[in-house]
């Protein structure tokens, strides 16, 4: 008899496990999977929704299915309709959810008219159609879905106002001089933006938003707010269920959570007390939880060395990747190299000869290269460290 393996959630995570195993997919989205890392080309206009849409797995996929409960005892999942669904092993890929910022104005989920989340195909699609030339827009976060959203509304003509709490933009990710390098490309598309600014409310006439509040007094007017202040693991299942909860779902090497029978993978899984929100980790994962479920003997999941990429496409494309630590601490080497009339910007961080962190806006050339030695984290070549930000590695 088989095992019976059911996937709660049809994101990245979900779905490359389901390419790769007989199972069960339980997912809550009605539309096809699809490549979430495309969505601001989608609201841009350059990529048509079908266009980013996945390789479907290899069992039809559950639709529109939310799933509501566990009951570990019995093994099954109940969902919104009121089936029941049996597993021998179950698997949460439940992501995450957007994180509404604590504004006057802001109450639950239920968002104001012209209030967006950036995170769904469906969020993607209400905010396109609401969008129109010459239209103000807000957004409330200057992370990577930040920078990615007010890209996507200047080139759909909208006037954008970008606002970011913290010092510089992407700064989780870049450090000063490349934050400053992608804030002078975005003014150059016209998209205002504010540091060190934090929104304290919205105003609305007639259940509609009007203006964005900041917490100097200042005022900016707008007919659409995107909220792009990060993603949050989507737990409550799994915490309902009694299973161990921390920032993400917890689990060991094997993906396992604190009952034997049910895995977590993705967005909303904690390993090693970390949780990554990114793509490249989820897959991984998944691929290391299909040889766990199938009984192979691969390797088991020992933390991921993310590398963040991000091509913003457009009449001016930008190219940027950035790892590790990017900001040097006292005794490490570090190499940096800008051109100004090309807006490219390199820079690595080497510690005890080895690799630890670089970042990359405008010229990834050297980006293989680096991926390799960051990845593999071994002792570098006995070689210039500017040849580190020179060569290839033939990914030019």
């Amino acid at each position: 008899m088989s095992t019976r393996i059911v996937v709660v959630g049809g994101g990245t995570a979900g779905l490359r496990l389901a390419q790769r195993l007989p199972v069960t997919l339980l997912g809550e989205e009605p539309h096809a999977p699809y490549n979430r890392v495309l969505l601001a080309d989608v609201l841009a206009g350059r990529y048509a929704p079908e266009v980013v849409a996945l390789p479907e797995p290899r069992e039809p996929a559950r639709r529109g299915v939310r799933v509501v409960g566990i009951d570990r005892a019995a093994r099954t999942v109940e969902c919104a309709d009121g089936s029941l669904v049996g597993y021998d092993r179950l698997v949460l890929a439940t992501g995450s959810n957007p994180v509404l910022p604590p504004l006057r104005g802001l109450r639950g989920a239920e968002l104001p008219e012209g209030v967006h989340s950036f995170r769904t195909l469906d969020d993607c699609l209400a905010l396109r159609e609401a969008v129109r030339p010459g239209i103000r827009a807000v957004v409330i976060g200057g992370g990577l879905l930040g920078v990615s959203a007010a890209r996507a509304l200047a080139a759909l003509g909208a006037e954008v106002v970008l606002t970011q709490q913290g010092e510089a933009l992407m700064e989780r990710h870049l450090d000063p001089h490349a934050s400053a390098l992608l804030r002078e490309h975005l003014d150059g598309l016209g998209v205002e933006t504010h540091t060190e600014c934090r929104v304290s409310g919205l105003r609305q006439r007639d259940g509609a938003v009007t203006a964005v509040e900041l917490a100097d007094g200042f005022v900016l007017d707008a007919q659409v707010v995107v909220l792009a202040c990060g993603v949050r693991p989507r737990v409550a299942l799994a915490r309902e269920a009694g299973l161990d909860v921390r920032t993400g779902i917890v689990v060991d090497d094997e993906l396992r959570t604190s009952d034997p029978y049910i895995h977590a993978i993705g967005d909303c899984a904690e390993h090693d007390g970390r949780v990554y929100g990114l793509a490249g980790p989820a897959l991984e994962q998944a691929d290391v939880l299909a040889d766990v479920l199938s009984g192979t003997a691969g390797p088991r999941y020992t933390g991921t060395r993310a590398l963040t990429r991000l091509t913003l496409g457009g009449a001016r494309p930008l190219d940027l990747a950035a790892f590790g630590e990017a900001t040097p601490l006292p005794g490490d080497d570090v190499v940096q190299l800008a051109d100004a009339t090309r807006g490219a910007y390199r820079k690595v961080v080497v510690r005890d000869n080895r690799l630890v962190g670089g970042v990359l806006l405008g010229d990834l050339a050297a980006v293989g290269a680096l991926a390799r030695a960051w990845e593999g984290d071994e002792a570098l070549p006995e070689a210039p460290l500017l040849h580190l930000l020179t060569h290839d590695g033939g990914s030019s």
